[in-house]
């Protein structure tokens, strides 16, 4: 088993489309010949589009792209951007009359940093699209959709730090899976591989912890002053999957999220997961998911080692321990 690049995962490629003044942005991961997908949503505040296309007893079998974006619900205008590439290109699902690009979608909210005025629109979904499309190399940190992404809000923004877009994937023989998550969670962040909390709600530069302070205030009315988070993302893989394993694959890989973000899939999340399958590598489908949750596990931890701060959050390599 070694690790490589998200981008070296067959059949994918993914862009971004950034705004940094704005601090927000979009990501678009791309599949020419489509990709057998399947989705899972756990968080009580989901922002989507096309999911339903995604459920196994539906008739569509392949996406040519999904997209990542921050700008809240207005976030969700990439996808007409994407299509549009798409449609230039003549990639979608043949109706006879056109081809139809299918094109789901997550958002996250980033609004209260940078400018909540700005958001990704179809134009910058129809760059990201172009990007992907180029396999232009995968950068992390304060890039697309992870560009306003911020952890640890349960005391407002001033308390909070920078998360990210994050990327993680590996090799075991002819198999190739990865994740990319745009990390912009209610909770705190733990590298698992030391344990120690490295991103979340924190005093000058001591961490409060989430968990505490949501016990403390268990009969208060509201345990979010500002409303919704988010942390979205992707497992791509060149392994052989069937639309329902695909959709199971993503609901397994949400055992990332719950190792790393504390606590994650909350009311106030609208955590989603896509799966996206390119190839036809056989492998156990046990061994698989165990994989891929394990990527989606170190893809959150490197949205937020690879974040710099930005408009006053602090990021882990600024903050002062």
């Amino acid at each position: 088993m070694k690790q490589i690049s998200i981008s070296e995962v067959e059949g994918f490629g993914i862009g971004h489309a950034t705004d940094e003044e704005a601090a927000t942005g979009c990501s678009v991961i791309f599949s020419e010949q489509g990709a057998v997908s399947g989705v899972d949503v756990r968080g009580g505040a989901p922002g989507t589009r096309e999911t339903d296309l995604l459920r196994p007893e539906n008739l569509v079998e392949r996406v040519h792209s999904i997209f990542l974006s921050g700008g809240s619900a207005y976030g969700l205008e990439v996808g007409t951007g994407v299509m549009q590439a798409l449609e230039e290109d003549s990639i979608g699902f043949d109706v006879g009359v056109a081809k139809v690009p299918i094109v789901p979608g997550a958002i996250l909210f980033d609004l209260t940093i940078g400018r909540a005025d700005v958001r990704p629109d179809a134009a910058m979904g129809y760059e990201a699209c172009r990007n992907a499309m180029k396999r232009v190399p995968f950068s992390s940190g304060n890039i697309g959709a992870g560009t306003g992404a911020t952890v640890g809000k349960i005391k407002g923004p001033l308390y909070s730090m920078k998360g990210g877009m994050g990327q993680y994937a590996l090799q075991v023989g002819d198999l190739q899976i990865g994740a990319v998550i745009a990390v912009n969670s209610f909770g705190d962040v733990v590298d698992t591989e030391s344990g120690a909390l490295i991103a979340g709600v924190q005093d000058q530069g001591k961490f409060l912890n989430t968990e505490d302070l949501l016990i403390r205030q268990m009969h208060e009315e509201k345990t979010n002053r500002f409303g919704e988070n988010t942390t979205i993302g992707a497992i791509v893989t060149n392994a052989k999957l069937t639309k329902s394993q695909a959709t199971k694959m993503a609901s397994i890989a949400h055992d990332g999220l719950a190792r790393t973000v504390r606590p994650s899939h909350a009311f106030v999340d609208g955590d989603t997961l896509f799966c996206l399958s390119s190839g036809d590598i056989q492998v156990d489908l046990n061994s698989l998911a165990s994989l891929a949750a394990m990527v989606v596990e170190r893809a959150v931890v490197d949205a937020v080692k690879s974040a710099d701060s930005l408009h006053g959050i602090t990021a882990f390599r600024d903050l002062k321990r």
